[in-house]
């Protein structure tokens, strides 16, 4: 009686342990498959810098990158949201519809130079910030911020104050600043438009060359990483 029970509960345990490795296999190979088809898309929410202001939106260094991840990375796509002229209230005001209509993985958000050339006030401009982070993250999308540097012509103390919102902002809210992408590219006349603001058309495939692998690198570490891989070589 008691060797058919062991033999009936050795069964059982046997019984039990294939259907959890069989479990196991699918939930593998369910993981396998949507790392395998994954689309994750970047939105970026920016200004004339980002939109191509001055140039078709085609030739523009957001879409030199779109075009490069259609190649050389098609699971990531990158959507441009950005508007000439665009200040951060503007951005703000239209975040979330645009959240809504693009289903964006990550946000970058390059805004702030238009609140800065008018004398906007930085405690606004801040405010607008961080709400637009809030409301990302409230969606549970990552978000990564552009630092952002305006000419000197209102005041070095401004300026300094002005640049130091975006590093506050990243600091406090626990999120990737990145680099401002025009800092060289601002002091080179060959590669700016006559305005002397907005870069040209042969600055935008180096400008493509700088952000592509900080943009894929967040992409990288701020969403494949967790959501579908767990380990460094995601997007090797």
């Amino acid at each position: 009686m008691i060797k058919k029970f062991l033999t009936k509960l050795s069964s059982m345990k046997l019984a039990k342990m294939m259907v959890l490795g069989a479990a196991a296999i699918i939930i593998s190979m369910s993981f396998s498959i949507r790392a395998a088809h994954a689309n994750v898309s970047l939105m970026v929410l920016g200004d004339s810098l980002s939109a191509g202001y001055g140039l078709s939106q085609a030739d523009s260094w957001v879409s030199e990158i779109a075009r490069s991840w259609q190649t050389n990375h098609p699971q990531l796509a990158m959507v441009n949201a950005s508007i000439s002229g665009e200040t951060t209230a503007g951005g703000l005001n239209r975040l979330p519809d645009l959240l809504e209509r693009h289903q964006p993985d990550m946000v970058f958000i390059e805004l702030g130079g238009n609140d800065g050339l008018r004398g906007f006030n930085l405690t606004t401009m801040e405010d607008n910030l961080r709400q637009m982070v809030t409301i990302i993250q409230s969606r549970n999308v990552k978000v990564a911020l552009s630092e952002v540097e305006i000419p000197p012509n209102l005041g070095r103390r401004y300026t300094d104050m002005f640049k130091q919102v975006f590093h506050d902002v990243a600091e406090d809210m626990n999120i990737p600043l990145v680099p401002f992408f025009m800092r060289e590219i601002a002091i080179d006349s060959s590669l700016m438009q006559n305005d002397g603001i907005h870069p040209n058309l042969a600055a935008q495939p180096i400008i493509a060359e700088m952000m592509e692998p900080l943009l894929r690198e967040l992409l990288k570490r701020e969403v494949l990483n967790q959501e579908f891989y767990g380990h460094t070589e995601a997007l090797q």
